[in-house]
């Protein structure tokens, strides 16, 4: 026992437990159930994953929709308050704005005060404040990116009466049509919040010649209201900019309808005064006592008469004699600078096509002590046109921080329930299947096993038409081809041994006989074994061609040959065998060159045994004709004789090996039963075909076709 032990280790045995999981690792059981699992986990894992994406996804976009949502009602509100002096009648936008969106809306004063609520009464108010509605101090967050801290529809006194708007309106069309007719431009008209219309051309700037020829200057200049309210506005900044050093006064900007800041530098000391104070520039009158800044529109006023301002600084009175605009300005003596404002115009000034691209009011570009002033009277001016600051609450819950969902226990149990779920229905899913696949693998697997240990030709059963029945029915043919290989293997052996039998049979007995005195070796006898050796001779060459050109290692040397040629020779080679059985051989050369690429040594082997087949079955005076000719792509060849013709029911077998109709006939005229079958190999290596018609009695056709390209040469046998 130790020793089989012993041996069985030295050949390389494997144990029988690493045999088993082997086995189970390689098979197609085993590979099914694990790709099944692998599977089954990669599409429960990606499920998951993508729903708690999708939740998140779904969470981020209900965020942007809330704080779409409150934005607009911040927007709406602070509109309200941006045109009227105090909440009243503030209601009305609350509800419609509450019943629109499906929120709780709740607008208090700074102390909480209510001012209007979209819920019953009593309700509570939400513990956070959503933002402060201030038109005059609007909150960033919620405004454009560029936006001015104070809402561009807040105008107050820069709002212009109808019949401004109206003779500014048909100014500002009327010179938009000039454009677009004169100049090619698309200019249109649009319309600032305190009314006042302005012309933008978004094709690019406009020149000033072409601006003025089209008589938009006046569109430029400040209307009386507008006057009135830069006045009242200059008054108001005074204090700030004489207490910081600055020059800083208000123009109106005929781009955008709002007041906009001009920082002048201080003018020089005049000459012969060295005092400070003489030294600091004019400032705008302080208001008399009694007059109040922030007192309503209409309200009294002792303010001197407003001081005309112009759009662009620099400029001359429209009504005065106008120099060439396009010509640059003369720089002022040494003795006094020229002021400079804040934007200055190029000579050709662009007008900005976008209204948002210029904020109304933005002192963005002032020093920042000019930029406080200039906003403090701003604010100061548009107070009691203004509503007070408010607090907006809005009945929405706070947004959740964006993230992903935390599973609780129960919805981890929940989870993992369904993923065993899924799993124990994929393993048994996949049992099932990998069952029925495997037992016709086995099937096939114990075929072979009996076709190897030498039980025939097994068939295995097929039982569906899928990949595996496939599988049974090419195994079914092969075994099938087997069998049929096995019998033409066995038929043949025993045709090449009953061809050898008979002339080594001869050559033994005549030998025996010479040998033991019996008989003497005469010529005639002589001759006689001379003929039985040369039979054998042909015979084992016939085997070792058929047997070469099978294997496709038979040596093919091509070369271009005349068909014409081929013939001649052939029947040159054939003449005499034919003259002594009487039988007629004519060449039927066609008179054109047919030319074709072949071996020349095959193609005489081919030629010489259908003629010498021809000739064995053709009675005296009977004929054999070979013709040649062209057809198409291909060389026609045809052996034709007169002789006794093939039954229709054998013209399948012709070709076969140790084929014949009559046997006896076969041995008595020398034949080996192989020369048709090795003319079909020699013909198809050449890329060729031959085929066979004939009738009983009528005599028999062989055709043979071969292109006349030729094929490759064949590379020498090993």
């Amino acid at each position: 026992m130790r020793r089989r032990r012993e041996g069985a280790r030295r050949r390389g045995a494997v144990p029988r437990g690493a045999r088993v999981r082997g086995a189970l690792r390689h098979s197609l059981l085993g590979r099914l159930l694990t790709t099944s699992v692998v599977v089954a986990v990669c599409s429960i894992t990606a499920t998951a994953w993508l729903a708690v994406e999708g939740t998140s996804e779904s969470i981020s976009v209900e965020q942007g929709q809330t704080l779409t949502i409150d934005t607009r009602i911040h927007d709406e509100l602070v509109a309200h308050a941006a045109t009227h002096p105090e909440w009243r009648g503030v209601d009305d936008v609350v509800e419609e704005l509450a019943e629109d969106t499906g929120r709780r809306i709740a607008l208090t004063t700074e102390n909480r005060r209510l001012i209007a609520d979209s819920a019953a009464g009593g309700t509570p108010l939400p513990a956070r404040t959503a933002s402060v509605v201030d038109p005059l101090a609007v909150d960033l967050t919620l405004a454009a990116e560029d936006a001015d801290r104070i809402d561009p529809r807040a105008v107050g006194p820069f709002a212009l009466p109808e019949d401004e708007r109206g003779r500014l309106r048909r100014i500002a069309e009327s010179g938009a049509d000039c454009l677009g007719v004169r100049f090619g431009m698309a200019a249109e008209t649009e319309t600032a919040p305190s009314g006042r219309p302005f012309v933008t051309v978004p094709d690019g700037p406009v020149t000033e010649p072409e601006w003025a020829a089209c008589e938009l200057a006046e569109l430029e200049d400040p209307t009386d209201t507008e006057r009135a309210a830069l006045a009242e506005l200059n008054r108001l900044i005074a204090p700030c900019a004489r207490e910081h050093g600055l020059r800083v006064r208000a123009r109106i900007d005929a781009a955008t309808g709002a007041p906009a800041a001009v920082v002048e530098p201080p003018a020089p000391p005049e000459v012969g005064s060295g005092a400070a104070d003489e030294a600091r520039p004019p400032e705008v009158a302080d208001s008399p006592p009694g007059d109040d800044p922030s007192a309503p529109p209409g309200a009294p006023s002792s303010a001197p008469e407003p001081v005309e301002e112009y759009p662009w600084p620099g400029m001359s009175d429209p009504g005065a004699p106008q120099e060439d605009t396009a010509a640059t300005p003369e720089p002022p003596e040494a003795d006094g600078a020229a002021p400079v404002a804040t934007p200055v115009p190029e000579e050709t000034p662009e007008r900005s096509a976008d209204p948002a691209a210029q904020p109304y009011g933005s002192a963005a570009e002032l020093d920042p002590r000019a930029a406080d002033c200039f906003d403090s009277g701003r604010r100061r001016q548009l107070d009691p046109y203004t509503a007070p600051a408010a607090l907006l609450f809005i009945g929405d819950p706070e947004p959740r921080a964006e993230g992903g969902l935390e599973l609780s226990r129960e919805g981890l149990l929940r989870v993992t329930g369904v993923v065993l779920l899924v799993l124990l229905l994929t393993v048994g899913v996949s049992a099932a299947v990998a069952a029925r696949l495997v037992r016709p693998v086995r099937d096939l697997t114990d075929a072979v096993r009996r076709m190897r240990a030498g039980a025939g030709s097994p068939r295995v059963p097929v039982r569906d038409s899928g990949e595996i029945g496939r599988l049974a029915e090419a195994f079914n043919e092969m075994s099938e081809h087997l069998e049929r290989l096995e019998a033409q293997r066995r038929a043949m052996v025993s045709d090449v041994s009953h061809e050898l039998r008979t002339p080594l049979s001869n050559l033994r007995g005549w030998l025996e006989a010479a040998q033991d005195g019996v008989a003497e070796l005469e010529p005639e006898r002589t001759a006689l074994l001379v003929e039985q050796t040369i039979l054998l001779q042909r015979i084992i060459d016939d085997l070792q061609d058929l047997a070469l050109a099978e294997a496709g290692k038979l040596t093919l040397v091509p070369e271009p040959l005349d068909a014409r040629d081929l013939v001649e020779q052939a029947v040159a080679g054939h003449r005499l065998a034919a003259a002594s059985a009487e039988v007629e051989l004519v060449a039927a050369a066609p008179a054109d060159e047919v030319v074709l690429v072949a071996d020349r040594v095959r193609m005489l082997q081919v030629l010489g045994n259908l003629l010498g087949n021809a000739v064995r079955h053709t009675p005296a005076g009977g004929r054999v004709t070979v013709r040649a000719r062209a057809e198409d792509d291909s060389a026609v060849i045809e052996v034709a004789d007169t002789g006794t013709g093939i039954s229709p029911e054998h013209l399948p077998n012709v070709f076969d090996r140790f084929w014949r109709a009559d046997k006896s006939r076969s041995r008595q005229t020398g034949g080996s039963g192989l020369g048709l079958a090795i003319v079909r190999n020699l013909v198809e290596l050449h890329g060729g075909t031959v085929a066979v018609a004939s009738a009983p009695g009528e005599g028999a056709v062989f055709t043979l076709r071969l292109p006349r390209g030729g094929t490759e040469p064949t590379a020498e046998p090993d």
